[in-house]
């Protein structure tokens, strides 16, 4: 036996010489040094802050101006009202600023990575592209999280600094312990977190088939805006249980209620989760066949 076979260093093959979890490390370290990632997630934290002291400096006379529609309502419903400000915060983004953060994180993920150069070298690694795809999502997912998460904190704190522990009631005027509200906030937030990653999920899709970044943005900030529309049509309403967007103002208030329904927001997770597996399905069948 010679000594360069003693010393010869074991070889590794296949696609999963790379452990996963170093490739999400790696996928979100490069995802938060971007400064517009940082800058939406900022913007987004600040949405509650701004809300909970504007309403604050207008008193009651936001509760008559609120307007008729879901978000006007949950607005003049927020005043004085720690509990319902956070999730009058979250749904009032849903029309725009929250599918725009999970947008541009799904086209950064592969168009943007594309455009710079980056992402042949996760085609040519040893890394399968359903475990490459799977970081992407992770990533995704990660940054809607996050962004809502953000909200929920600072509007929870800013809702019990301007008003105090005892404003934490219902729409129903039953009074929630601290603990029973947070609960009910998170499971919004958990609930949009997962309507963003179907958004994001989509991204992908439409970034697995260009290198133009804000073309993905456009388009699925285009989409948003389409389904939102249809969802008003009430000649369409046999379209209406497919789209994304429907409920997504009116499915967060159930939490409002005391007894608490669930219909809504349960047909919403289920929508989002086709959207889910349709959108990484067709990014998958789409990355296992590009070469750059």
């Amino acid at each position: 036996m010679t000594t360069a076979t003693l010393t010869a260093p074991v070889s590794r093959t296949g696609h999963d010489a790379v452990p996963l979890a170093r490739l999400v490390a790696a996928e979100l370290r490069w995802i938060f040094r971007r400064p517009r990632t940082l800058a939406v997630l900022g913007l987004l934290a600040l949405v509650p802050i701004v809300i909970g002291v504007g309403l604050t400096l207008v008193g009651q006379n936001a509760s008559g101006n609120g307007g008729g529609d879901q978000e006007g309502a949950l607005i003049s419903a927020a005043v004085n009202n720690a509990f319902v400000l956070p999730i009058a915060a979250m749904v009032m983004t849903l029309t725009l600023l929250l599918p725009l953060a999970s947008a541009m994180a799904g086209a950064d993920a592969i168009a943007g990575e594309a455009a710079h150069g980056t992402l042949r070298g996760w085609l040519i690694a040893p890394v399968s592209r359903g475990r490459l795809l799977t970081v992407k999502a992770i990533g995704v997912g990660v940054v809607t999280l996050v962004a809502v998460l953000g909200m929920c904190v600072t509007g929870v704190v800013t809702g019990l600094i301007l008003n105090g522990t005892d404003s934490l009631f219902t729409l129903s005027g039953t009074t929630l312990s601290l603990g029973g509200a947070l609960v009910r906030i998170l499971l919004v937030a958990g609930w949009i977190v997962l309507q963003m990653w179907a958004v994001g999920a989509v991204a992908l899709a439409v970034s697995s088939w260009t290198e133009h970044p804000m073309l993905v943005v456009a388009s699925v900030l285009a989409g948003n805006i389409v389904f939102t529309i249809l969802g008003l049509l009430s000649s369409l309403d046999w379209l209406h249980p497919f789209l994304l967007t429907q409920n997504w103002t009116e499915a967060p208030a159930e939490v409002l209620q005391d007894p608490m329904s669930s219909a809504m927001l349960g047909e919403g997770a289920l929508r989002a989760a086709c959207y889910l597996v349709v959108g990484l399905s067709i990014a998958y069948g789409r990355l296992s066949t590009r070469d750059g």
